[in-house]
């Protein structure tokens, strides 16, 4: 990630501050090695996770960045931001199938080896935090995705929780049978 260095305006010597304010201001380039550092890691992310999504970041502040990417990490999803040529060089290289999604503001890629925690812990963000981020689209299992198919893989629960609702799926007929039987046991003693 690039740094930011904004220095202080000096004074316009012909009055018009904003504009000797806005050439003054400068953000500093990342180097080249820099450069080649995050192509490499995109490249890695787009070639070896299962789940990736793209991920607009317009207006989301630093403490909130912060703690998205502490859930993200503590559920195995990394975030990375990068500049979107970076990214799209990357994609090249990668030769994904299907229509890449259009990424026109601040883009970030969250990326997991499981195709559905990505999908799940952005969804899980975007919930609790409207109009921080949004999802441009993503891949899956090497493959460009829209952005109502990562919605719609963000509604699948883990597999912990799936395992519990099968297991109250069976549970429950049995449960109702031996309420049923001890209510009759108790009948016939009465």
């Amino acid at each position: 990630m690039g740094l930011l260095s904004i220095p202080p305006a000096a004074p316009a010597r012909d009055g018009r501050a904003f504009l000797s304010a806005a050439k003054d201001h400068h953000i500093m380039a990342l180097s080249k090695d820099r450069k080649k550092e995050l192509f490499s890691d995109l490249e890695t992310i787009f070639k070896d996770s299962k789940g990736v999504v793209f991920v607009g970041f317009k207006g989301l502040k630093v403490n909130d960045a912060v703690a998205m990417r502490m859930g993200f990490k503590s559920q195995g999803v990394g975030y990375l931001v990068a500049k979107k040529t970076l990214m799209n060089r990357a994609l090249d290289a990668a030769k994904l199938e299907g229509t890449r999604p259009e990424m026109t503001e601040g883009v970030a890629v969250a990326y997991s080896a499981d195709n559905l925690a990505t999908s799940r812990e952005v969804g899980a963000f975007l919930r609790k935090n409207k109009d921080m981020l949004s999802i441009l689209g993503g891949i899956f299992d090497g493959k460009y995705i829209t952005k109502e198919e990562v919605i719609e893989y963000a509604s699948i629960p883990d597999k912990k929780t799936l395992y519990a609702q099968i297991v109250n799926l069976i549970n429950s007929p049995i449960q109702g049978f031996v309420m049923a039987a001890s209510e009759i046991a108790k009948k016939k003693q009465a």
